[in-house]
């Protein structure tokens, strides 16, 4: 019983946050953070002053703001609102605000100002082909510090913030999917700040208290070490970079013009991170579009330079606002759901194809961001700026594998299926020549749809030798070249029934959130060992 309403309240959870992107998310998190820092401020749990936090927060607020359109504006780019705001309360919470009561105090509050311009030049300045090597709020810090006007202190990790900083962190790295990623930085981390202060004659409940409540290493953590933009691309990389810099993170030094603090620690980490990821944006210029199904459309790109990525990966792009019909003829009137600028999309097309292609589902209501999509000319141009994913097939390709695709979830799969295709059975490859086993992998696919008309990629499927399963909600009859599975619901007994080598499979499940959950627990219960997960939530 457990396990089936943890389910459910995971189901419901990621449905509400996937309402959000995750931009969108961060902002209001951090958002609700520095209302209850005043509320704590008032209630006299902070003793900043409610006049000098909220001129503050104004101070950081606007000129990020203000700097990030100006900027914008002189590169001639389109500015990312959420992106400028979120900087602007990650500064908020890393300077101290200045005590007006003792005077205006210039030095600390000019330190503060430089920081918030140098965080929004650094997107432009600190960047290559388009995309920002550092984390902006770190940059902007680490060298308003060397200035000595100001430097970071890092007061949200203060014992009165821990209340809400913990589930604000929990929210974020679940949306993220970051939590390992995180709690390796924080093992490391932790454990060399926590071992000092045990050396310096600390009971352990006591170090442990300091290290967390005291120490910012849930509020790094969540709301910078693991921002999209600058991480890597493979998630054995990001382990990596989580371990390194929680190391540099801890471990105490002093070079004499740099020391050990949290923001060089985490500009360590972003060159590590550039260096082996997707170095730049790319220019994507559109080519055409092509109706897949009723409710999903495929969008196809001719990009500027060669993108490297493996099948099974996505990539992000950087939309123009939405635009509608406006109600005069020749008018067109923004729209907006919310969602921001920046989505993720699963690569259709296999690596080194001329032309970069994503399916997308089009269903009413249609978000702003699918409306900016169908409303792209041939020869407009969108950008990409990370690359990035670790829903990829054994190396191999002598593994049996299981893919399952709910609905929408079919996209990650074309790359694969098209970059390496599919033998029919084990026993086809067996009888194969060692060439032809090189080539072929022995792939069950098991494709969810509501009818035979939602089933996309279907010349593709049929090209690509795979034994392929569709199980159809209406009852109704797939291809000839697909087996029908029944219109069940799939759970343990009819996955083994469909499936009975499944053990000996890894499987991959991609779709919704809440497909995905049920699906997994389907594969569990029927014997898969390996199973792999891509859940599509927005971003």
């Amino acid at each position: 019983m457990t396990a089936i309403t943890t389910t459910a309240l995971g189901s419901r959870l990621d449905t509400a946050l996937g309402r959000l992107t995750m931009y969108r998310l961060v902002l209001w998190v951090l958002a609700i953070l520095a209302v209850y820092s005043l509320l704590l401020n008032v209630l006299g749990w902070l003793t900043f002053g409610l006049p000098e936090m909220l001129a503050h927060l104004a101070l950081c607020l606007g000129l990020t703001y203000a700097s990030s359109q100006g900027l914008a504006a002189l590169f001639h780019v389109r500015p990312h609102t959420e992106s400028s705001l979120i900087t602007g309360l990650l500064l908020y919470f890393l300077f101290w605000p200045s005590q007006l009561t003792q005077g205006l105090q210039v030095a600390e509050i000019t330190g503060v100002a430089l920081a918030c311009v140098l965080a929004s030049a650094s997107k432009y300045a600190l960047a290559w082909r388009g995309r920002h090597i550092f984390n902006p709020a770190a940059a902007g810090a680490f060298l308003a510090g060397l200035t000595g006007l100001n430097i970071a202190t890092w007061w949200a990790a203060t014992p009165a913030m821990l209340l809400l900083v913990l589930p604000g962190v929990l929210l974020v790295l679940y949306r993220t999917g970051k939590v390992t990623m995180a709690a390796v930085f924080t093992v490391v981390a932790a454990s060399i700040v926590a071992a000092d202060l045990l050396r310096a004659g600390l009971e352990l409940p006591e170090a442990l208290w300091q290290t967390f409540a005291q120490r910012p290493v849930l509020f790094f953590v969540g709301f910078m070490l693991t921002e999209p933009l600058t991480l890597p691309p493979r998630r054995w990389q990001q382990l990596a970079l989580a371990a390194v810099v929680g190391v540099l993170f801890a471990v105490p030094y002093n070079l004499g013009f740099v020391a050990n603090s949290p923001e060089l620690a985490l500009l360590v980490g972003n060159v590590l991170a550039f260096a082996v990821g997707q170095r730049g944006g790319v220019r994507l210029r559109f080519v055409a579009s092509r109706t897949l199904t009723p409710t999903t459309t495929e969008f196809s790109f001719r990009p500027e330079r060669r993108v490297r990525f493996i099948p099974g990966q996505s990539l992000e792009l950087h939309l123009p606002p939405g635009t509608a019909e406006g109600n005069r003829p020749g008018t067109r009137t923004r729209v907006g759901d919310g969602k921001g600028i920046r989505r993720v999309f699963s690569l259709t097309s296999a690596p080194g194809a001329p032309l970069l292609t994503i399916g997308v589902g089009t269903a009413e209501p249609v978000s702003s961001a699918k409306r900016s999509l169908l409303a792209l000319a041939p020869g407009d141009e969108v950008s990409a700026t990370t690359i990035n994913g670790d829903f990829l097939l054994p190396r191999n390709p002598a593994t049996p594998v299981l893919l399952i695709a709910a609905g929408i979830g079919i996209t990650p799969y074309m790359a694969q299926l098209a970059a390496a295709p599919a033998g029919s059975s084990a026993g086809d490859a067996a009888g194969a020549s060692a060439g032809d086993r090189d080539l072929h992998r022995d792939v069950v696919l098991l494709y969810l749809a509501k009818n035979a008309a939602e089933l996309g990629y279907a010349e593709e499927l049929q090209r690509s030798g795979a034994r392929i399963l569709a199980r159809l909600a209406d009852g109704s009859a797939p291809p000839d070249f697909m087996e029908d599975a029944g219109s069940r619901r799939i759970d343990a007994a009819v996955l083994k029934e469909l499936v009975p080598d499944i053990g000996g499979r890894e499987v991959f499940v991609s779709g919704s959130p809440a497909s995905v959950s049920s699906l997994r627990a389907a594969a569990r219960g029927a014997g898969a060992r390996r199973i792999h997960v891509d859940s599509f939530t927005g971003y």
